[in-house]
């Protein structure tokens, strides 16, 4: 007795396992661009600039708000205590350059002040980050 085998017709592709895998993608890059973006919980609208360029990763960085609060590496400071501190930082890391963000409404006294302290810190090279237009 011969037993006869059902055939099966390959040509059907079950959509359900590739809409999971759609899914698990999108989630995953959604999550994943969050984590991409800043990680500075300081919120600051940066100055728009045609010429700006991305801004390297790493790099100490001080915030200026645009109330006139300073942050340096994410710590609030004053800024009577910004050179030390920066000085610190330059002893701990060995740092030669630094980032100044500045909020577009912030004074630009406080600014100029800021950019006095670092370069009264011993950092020459620093650069104000904008925003490219």
């Amino acid at each position: 007795m011969e037993i006869e085998r059902k055939k099966y017709n390959d040509s059907f592709i079950n959509p359900a396992p590739l809409v999971d895998i759609a899914f698990l993608l999108l989630l995953f890059f959604i999550l994943t661009s969050h984590i991409i973006k800043e990680t500075a919980s300081i919120r600051i609208a940066l100055p728009d600039s045609k010429t700006a360029i991305p801004e390297t990763q790493g790099i100490t960085t001080v915030i200026i708000t645009g109330e006139g609060d300073l942050y340096l590496a994410n710590t609030p400071v004053k800024i009577e205590n910004l050179k030390n501190e920066i000085v610190k930082i330059i002893k701990d890391r060995g740092i030669n350059s630094m980032e100044i963000k500045s909020d577009r409404d912030a004074n630009v006294g406080i600014l100029v002040n800021v950019i006095d302290e670092v370069r009264l810190a011993g950092i020459r090279n620093y650069s104000l980050i904008t925003e490219r237009r």
